[in-house]
């Protein structure tokens, strides 16, 4: 396996039931010798379940469709701020500590649909590493 940047944590990607590892072991190093040690990586599983009804998150769901997102800074239809109703995910991938999304859905302003850039839904938080999701009414701006 080729050496990974410190301070990334292992990762497992499912794209459509596809699994991806994506891998980094973590580095701290010592206090008194200054001599790096390595740990164990840790993993946070996230994948697209129920045909892209469900994102799940170290096996429990955690974000559904139906729900609907602002969205600004996006290439999903004409509207400054799009009312982007989730009618199902795409690709799911974890970017650090965030869990981004690619959803595919409407602005139920204008009536176009469209799949969405990489959109924040939470992030792994805590020395538990369990996922804090996004308010449904905050803004998100897709990433690139």
């Amino acid at each position: 396996m080729p050496a990974l940047a410190a301070g990334m944590a292992t990762h497992w990607r499912y794209a459509l039931g596809e699994p991806v590892q994506l891998a980094a072991m973590l580095v701290r190093g010592d206090a008194y010798t200054n001599e790096a040690h390595e740990r164990p990586p840790m993993t946070t599983a996230v994948r697209i379940l129920d045909d892209g009804a469900w994102i799940s998150v170290d096996d429990e769901r955690v974000v559904s469709v139906s729900e609907l997102w602002q969205l600004a800074d996006h290439d999903v239809c004409g509207c400054e701020t799009a009312d982007f109703l989730i009618e199902g995910f795409v690709d799911v991938d974890a970017a650090g500590q965030s869990v981004l999304v690619r959803a595919a859905g409407q602005c139920v302003t204008c009536g176009d649909s469209a799949v969405s850039g990489w959109l924040p839904v939470g992030r792994i938080v805590g020395p538990n590493r369990r996922f804090a999701s996004l308010d449904t009414r905050d803004v998100r701006i897709p990433r690139a």
